[in-house]
């Protein structure tokens, strides 16, 4: 009796205890994602510490406590207009690329309304052919109908 009691133990844990399949797939999961994440951190903290060092480089070296105040309203306009510059830069590409995209959108539509005509003239067709079949089968029954007609009535 123990041993089936263990056992129905077991087949309840395996069928209702669902922490240890859950518990792997989350481990799985954070683990993919800190390493495709972590990657992609590593190249953007390399690409800022290049940027960094790049104006360090770049920048003269200014002692802003030993006097050279006066350099910065100056400084700061440089800045306030490189800024403007760069937003305008950003909004002329925005624009570019939104205009290149409406055109491509234009031209699949044109290409659609091509293949649309296309289609709906060969529906024409289709319906122009039948209706010339129709008037054919028409104009041939009528005219036997006639001339079953004028063999039976005595003229």
């Amino acid at each position: 009796m123990d041993k089936i009691t263990k056992d129905v133990g077991d087949i309840q844990s395996r069928l209702l205890n669902h922490r240890p399949i859950i518990n792997a797939e989350i481990r799985y999961f954070v683990r993919e994602f800190e390493e495709k994440r972590g990657n992609r951190e590593n190249r953007l903290l390399e690409n800022l510490n290049k940027m960094v060092a790049e104006t360090n480089e770049q920048m003269p070296s200014t002692d802003v406590q030993g006097g050279n105040l006066g350099m910065m309203p100056d400084l700061i306009k440089r800045l306030e207009a490189a800024n403007h510059m760069a937003d305008r830069v950003q909004q002329r590409e925005l624009e570019a690329q939104q205009s290149t995209q409406m055109q491509v959108n234009m031209e699949r539509l044109k290409e659609e309304w091509a293949d649309f005509l296309k289609e709906q003239q060969r529906l024409k067709e289709e319906v122009d052919e039948e209706h010339a079949r129709a008037v054919g089968q028409l104009s041939t029954h009528y005219s036997e109908k006639k001339m079953d007609l004028t063999k039976f009535s005595p003229l």
